[in-house]
């Protein structure tokens, strides 16, 4: 329902949100309890770009919203008999909301968040068991041709191979005629993700992974062809660069409450030292 009101608040609402409100002398819309809503108050408050018509819509409902805030408040402190409690709670989540925005900014400051890769492959070498995959992963060679393109046989014989010679006829090959062509011997790759690129939808992926060395398949528009050089599967050790990420964070937030820590001690003891900090005996 559309809230109607004075018609001098309209003619005060039927600007275009693209241009300034006047804020020199009075600008106050309407007043309520004491508070006053102001115009300048209102354009921060309506997207700019609007149309004039969407630009009094959206103005009126924030109007209309602002009127019932302030009076649900007022209904609400004469009859909620634990306001102190929630002031309280709102005491608390303020500090806890300024304690945490310092933490935040001394540890940008002081914390750095980088750990070079001796540490990673250390703790990754001392941790093995703890990182396990939750997907298989493959090594190999991927191709996806369309199905009318010439040298089908070639690529048949050159995706099986990982010598030298087939790689350069691959990749000269792929630059004309391939779709999709990934040489990734060297590096581990999402046997899922690869498998979304794929016709078949195969379910029981490691089975598949551990069967199958070459995978051809075609469709009505590309054959595709898989060699997988090698392969992990579902709880098998995860690969130091598929667990680095990971490994990487732990160590940061485990610094960062070491940090915290530390920094809450030295401030206690210094507090102390100083005086600052008083216990009554009983």
């Amino acid at each position: 329902m559309r809230l109607i009101i004075p018609l001098v608040v309209v003619s005060l609402l039927t600007i275009s949100c693209s241009s300034k409100l006047d804020v020199d002398g009075n600008n106050a819309i309407v007043k309520v309890d004491g508070k006053i809503l102001y115009r300048s108050d209102l354009e921060e408050n309506i997207p700019s770009g609007l149309s004039q018509e969407d630009s009094i819509i959206a103005a009126e409902y924030y109007i209309r919203t602002w009127i019932s805030d302030i009076l649900l408040y007022e209904i609400a402190l004469k009859n909620v008999y634990n306001a102190e409690h929630i002031a309280r709670l709102v005491d608390d989540y303020k500090k806890s909301l300024l304690i945490y925005q310092y933490q935040e900014r001394l540890i940008n400051e002081k914390l750095t968040k980088e750990i070079n890769e001796e540490v990673l492959l250390d703790y990754y070498n001392n941790n093995k068991s703890i990182f396990n995959l939750d997907k298989p992963l493959v090594k190999g060679i991927y191709l996806k041709v369309p199905i009318g393109a010439s040298g089908i046989n070639e690529v048949r014989e050159w995706y099986k191979s990982t010598s030298q010679t087939a790689r350069e006829q691959m990749e000269k090959y792929s630059i004309h005629n391939a779709a999709s062509y990934d040489y990734f011997t060297d590096r581990w790759v999402d046997f899922e993700e690869l498998m979304n690129n794929w016709p078949v939808n195969y379910r029981n992926e490691d089975a598949i992974v551990n069967r199958n060395k070459y995978i051809e398949q075609c469709d009505s528009s590309y054959c595709y062809f898989l060699n997988i050089t090698d392969f992990l599967l579902r709880g098998d050790d995860a690969p130091f660069e598929f667990a680095k990420s990971s490994i990487e964070e732990m160590l940061i937030n485990q610094r960062r409450i070491e940090f915290l820590k530390k920094t809450e001690e030295d401030l206690y003891e210094r507090a102390l030292k100083r005086g600052e900090i008083k216990f009554y005996k009983e």
